[in-house]
Protein backbone atom coordinates (compact mmCIF):
# COMPACT_ATOMS: atom_id res chain seq x y z
CA UNK A 1 0.00 0.00 0.00
CA UNK A 2 1.43 3.35 -1.09
CA UNK A 3 0.47 5.90 0.56
CA UNK A 4 0.90 9.83 0.32
CA UNK A 5 0.56 13.06 2.74
CA UNK A 6 -0.35 16.23 1.60
CA UNK A 7 0.69 19.25 3.90
CA UNK A 8 3.73 19.59 5.75
CA UNK A 9 2.11 21.40 8.86
CA UNK A 10 2.19 19.97 12.27
CA UNK A 11 0.20 16.77 11.60
CA UNK A 12 1.39 15.90 8.17
CA UNK A 13 4.86 16.42 9.11
CA UNK A 14 4.54 14.11 12.55
CA UNK A 15 2.83 11.50 10.37
CA UNK A 16 5.69 11.63 8.08
CA UNK A 17 7.80 11.18 10.98
CA UNK A 18 6.67 8.36 11.75
CA UNK A 19 6.09 6.74 8.54
CA UNK A 20 8.08 6.29 5.05
CA UNK A 21 5.02 7.90 3.19
CA UNK A 22 5.44 10.12 0.85
CA UNK A 23 4.90 13.94 1.38
CA UNK A 24 3.74 16.70 -1.15
CA UNK A 25 4.50 20.29 0.53
CA UNK A 26 2.19 23.27 -0.74
CA UNK A 27 5.03 25.89 -0.41
CA UNK A 28 7.90 23.88 -1.50
CA UNK A 29 6.05 21.63 -4.02
CA UNK A 30 4.17 24.09 -5.49
CA UNK A 31 1.14 22.11 -5.24
CA UNK A 32 -2.22 24.03 -4.51
CA UNK A 33 -4.93 22.09 -3.60
CA UNK A 34 -7.28 25.09 -4.66
CA UNK A 35 -5.66 24.83 -7.95
CA UNK A 36 -6.86 21.84 -10.31
CA UNK A 37 -3.65 22.91 -12.60
CA UNK A 38 -1.05 22.05 -9.93
CA UNK A 39 -2.73 17.94 -9.14
CA UNK A 40 -0.41 16.62 -12.19
CA UNK A 41 2.32 16.52 -9.32
CA UNK A 42 0.61 13.56 -7.97
CA UNK A 43 0.94 11.98 -11.04
CA UNK A 44 3.58 10.33 -13.04
CA UNK A 45 3.99 12.10 -16.55
CA UNK A 46 5.50 10.89 -19.20
CA UNK A 47 6.19 12.35 -22.89
CA UNK A 48 4.01 15.10 -21.80
CA UNK A 49 0.78 12.79 -21.28
CA UNK A 50 -0.56 11.73 -17.05
CA UNK A 51 -0.10 7.91 -17.42
CA UNK A 52 -1.32 6.99 -13.92
CA UNK A 53 -1.13 8.20 -10.21
CA UNK A 54 1.42 5.92 -7.99
CA UNK A 55 -0.49 5.94 -4.40
CA UNK A 56 -3.33 3.78 -3.27
CA UNK A 57 -3.83 6.15 -0.38
CA UNK A 58 -3.86 10.10 0.17
CA UNK A 59 -3.93 11.39 3.88
CA UNK A 60 -5.21 15.01 3.25
CA UNK A 61 -3.32 17.42 6.24
CA UNK A 62 -4.09 20.53 3.83
CA UNK A 63 -7.32 22.78 5.89
CA UNK A 64 -7.80 26.36 6.74
CA UNK A 65 -7.40 25.86 10.27
CA UNK A 66 -7.46 29.64 11.82
CA UNK A 67 -10.35 28.48 14.13
CA UNK A 68 -11.55 32.36 14.54
CA UNK A 69 -11.18 33.79 11.50
CA UNK A 70 -13.46 35.89 9.59
CA UNK A 71 -12.06 35.18 6.19
CA UNK A 72 -14.88 33.56 4.46
CA UNK A 73 -13.04 33.17 1.51
CA UNK A 74 -9.85 31.74 2.63
CA UNK A 75 -11.72 29.07 4.54
CA UNK A 76 -14.54 27.85 1.76
CA UNK A 77 -11.13 27.72 -1.16
CA UNK A 78 -9.29 25.59 1.26
CA UNK A 79 -11.68 23.65 3.15
CA UNK A 80 -14.55 23.20 0.82
CA UNK A 81 -13.72 23.61 -2.87
CA UNK A 82 -10.10 21.89 -2.36
CA UNK A 83 -11.54 18.91 -0.76
CA UNK A 84 -14.36 18.89 -3.84
CA UNK A 85 -11.02 18.99 -6.38
CA UNK A 86 -9.31 16.11 -4.04
CA UNK A 87 -12.00 14.32 -4.12
CA UNK A 88 -12.67 14.46 -7.98
CA UNK A 89 -9.02 13.44 -8.61
CA UNK A 90 -9.10 10.35 -6.11
CA UNK A 91 -12.18 9.06 -7.63
CA UNK A 92 -10.60 9.33 -10.87
CA UNK A 93 -7.72 7.51 -9.82
CA UNK A 94 -9.74 4.90 -7.12
CA UNK A 95 -7.91 6.07 -4.53
CA UNK A 96 -8.73 6.10 -1.02
CA UNK A 97 -8.83 9.61 0.61
CA UNK A 98 -7.90 10.21 4.30
CA UNK A 99 -10.20 12.99 5.28
CA UNK A 100 -8.73 15.04 8.36
CA UNK A 101 -11.95 16.61 9.81
CA UNK A 102 -12.35 17.99 13.47
CA UNK A 103 -13.86 17.37 16.96
CA UNK A 104 -15.20 21.26 16.88
CA UNK A 105 -17.99 19.17 14.53
CA UNK A 106 -19.45 18.36 18.09
CA UNK A 107 -19.80 21.92 19.60
CA UNK A 108 -23.03 22.45 21.00
CA UNK A 109 -23.47 18.79 20.43
CA UNK A 110 -24.03 16.14 22.75
CA UNK A 111 -21.15 14.99 25.46
CA UNK A 112 -19.90 11.84 24.64
CA UNK A 113 -21.05 12.03 20.56
CA UNK A 114 -20.35 8.74 18.92
CA UNK A 115 -19.90 8.87 14.63
CA UNK A 116 -23.32 8.91 14.13
CA UNK A 117 -24.81 11.39 16.89
CA UNK A 118 -25.55 14.51 14.84
CA UNK A 119 -22.91 17.03 14.83
CA UNK A 120 -23.60 20.68 15.60
CA UNK A 121 -20.69 23.13 13.87
CA UNK A 122 -19.16 26.01 16.16
CA UNK A 123 -20.17 29.48 15.31
CA UNK A 124 -17.12 29.78 12.90
CA UNK A 125 -16.53 29.60 9.20
CA UNK A 126 -14.07 27.09 10.16
CA UNK A 127 -16.37 25.28 11.95
CA UNK A 128 -19.46 26.04 8.84
CA UNK A 129 -16.68 24.52 6.32
CA UNK A 130 -15.47 21.52 8.29
CA UNK A 131 -18.86 20.32 8.52
CA UNK A 132 -19.78 20.84 4.69
CA UNK A 133 -16.39 19.11 3.67
CA UNK A 134 -17.39 16.54 6.15
CA UNK A 135 -20.84 15.65 4.27
CA UNK A 136 -18.78 16.02 0.95
CA UNK A 137 -16.50 13.65 1.45
CA UNK A 138 -19.32 11.47 2.64
CA UNK A 139 -21.49 11.71 -0.47
CA UNK A 140 -18.69 11.88 -3.24
CA UNK A 141 -16.16 9.98 -2.06
CA UNK A 142 -15.79 6.16 -3.20
CA UNK A 143 -13.63 5.25 -0.31
CA UNK A 144 -12.98 7.14 2.29
CA UNK A 145 -11.40 7.13 5.93
CA UNK A 146 -12.91 10.41 8.00
CA UNK A 147 -11.17 11.17 11.28
CA UNK A 148 -12.41 13.22 13.60
CA UNK A 149 -9.88 14.68 16.10
CA UNK A 150 -7.46 17.49 17.52
CA UNK A 151 -3.58 17.39 18.16
CA UNK A 152 -1.79 19.72 19.65
CA UNK A 153 1.75 20.66 19.87
CA UNK A 154 4.76 19.43 22.36
CA UNK A 155 5.35 20.24 24.96
CA UNK A 156 2.64 22.67 25.56
CA UNK A 157 3.68 25.89 24.55
CA UNK A 158 1.58 28.53 25.75
CA UNK A 159 1.18 30.02 29.64
CA UNK A 160 -2.00 29.27 30.44
CA UNK A 161 -4.40 26.52 29.86
CA UNK A 162 -8.44 26.39 30.08
CA UNK A 163 -9.51 24.19 32.86
CA UNK A 164 -13.13 24.67 31.83
CA UNK A 165 -12.10 23.67 28.17
CA UNK A 166 -12.83 19.45 27.66
CA UNK A 167 -12.47 16.71 25.03
CA UNK A 168 -10.22 13.94 23.57
CA UNK A 169 -7.64 16.56 22.42
CA UNK A 170 -3.97 15.15 22.92
CA UNK A 171 -0.66 15.88 21.46
CA UNK A 172 0.48 15.52 17.89
CA UNK A 173 2.57 12.55 18.41
CA UNK A 174 0.02 10.46 19.88
CA UNK A 175 -2.95 10.90 17.62
CA UNK A 176 -0.70 10.54 14.79
CA UNK A 177 0.68 7.15 15.72
CA UNK A 178 -3.41 6.28 15.98
CA UNK A 179 -3.98 7.70 12.31
CA UNK A 180 -1.07 5.71 11.26
CA UNK A 181 -2.80 2.79 12.82
CA UNK A 182 -5.79 3.39 11.38
CA UNK A 183 -4.84 3.66 7.84
CA UNK A 184 -2.71 0.73 7.95
CA UNK A 185 -5.50 -1.29 9.74
CA UNK A 186 -7.69 0.06 6.22
CA UNK A 187 -10.33 1.49 8.48
CA UNK A 188 -13.53 3.28 6.48
CA UNK A 189 -15.94 5.33 7.41
CA UNK A 190 -15.59 7.63 10.39
CA UNK A 191 -13.22 7.57 13.38
CA UNK A 192 -13.25 9.63 16.63
CA UNK A 193 -9.82 9.78 17.07
CA UNK A 194 -8.87 10.48 20.73
CA UNK A 195 -7.56 9.36 24.11
CA UNK A 196 -9.79 9.87 27.71
CA UNK A 197 -11.72 12.89 28.24
CA UNK A 198 -9.47 15.35 29.81
CA UNK A 199 -8.99 19.25 30.14
CA UNK A 200 -7.01 21.39 28.49
CA UNK A 201 -4.91 22.31 31.46
CA UNK A 202 -4.92 18.38 32.47
CA UNK A 203 -3.27 17.87 28.95
CA UNK A 204 -1.00 21.06 29.21
CA UNK A 205 0.45 19.62 32.22
CA UNK A 206 1.95 16.65 31.26
CA UNK A 207 4.76 18.47 29.29
CA UNK A 208 4.83 21.59 30.91
CA UNK A 209 4.66 21.79 34.89
CA UNK A 210 4.81 25.92 34.95
CA UNK A 211 1.41 25.74 32.96
CA UNK A 212 -1.43 28.58 34.65
CA UNK A 213 -5.04 28.12 34.69
CA UNK A 214 -7.37 30.03 33.11
CA UNK A 215 -10.99 29.88 32.07
CA UNK A 216 -12.29 30.92 28.50
CA UNK A 217 -15.38 33.05 28.84
CA UNK A 218 -15.65 33.45 24.25
CA UNK A 219 -18.81 32.13 23.26
CA UNK A 220 -17.38 30.73 20.11
CA UNK A 221 -14.75 28.63 21.66
CA UNK A 222 -15.96 25.24 22.38
CA UNK A 223 -15.56 24.01 25.83
CA UNK A 224 -16.90 20.63 25.52
CA UNK A 225 -15.72 18.68 22.44
CA UNK A 226 -16.15 15.31 23.89
CA UNK A 227 -16.69 12.45 21.58
CA UNK A 228 -16.99 8.31 22.41
CA UNK A 229 -13.70 6.58 21.30
CA UNK A 230 -14.90 3.61 21.87
CA UNK A 231 -15.07 2.61 17.72
CA UNK A 232 -11.63 3.68 17.36
CA UNK A 233 -10.25 1.30 20.67
CA UNK A 234 -12.03 -1.31 19.38
CA UNK A 235 -11.01 -1.67 15.94
CA UNK A 236 -7.38 -1.22 16.51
Amino acid sequence: MKVLILGDGLLGSEVKSQTNWDLISRNNSQFDICNIDTFHKLTQVEFGIVQYCPYDVIVNCIACTDTYSTDKKLHWDTNIYGTKNLLDFCNKWNIKLVHISTDYLYTFSKSNATENDVPVHCATWYGYTKLISDALVQIDSEKHLIIRTTHKPKPFPYESAFTNQKGNFDYVDIISQKIINLVNKKAQGIYNVGTPTKTMYDLALKTNNNVKTTKTFNKDTPTNTTMNINKMKNFL
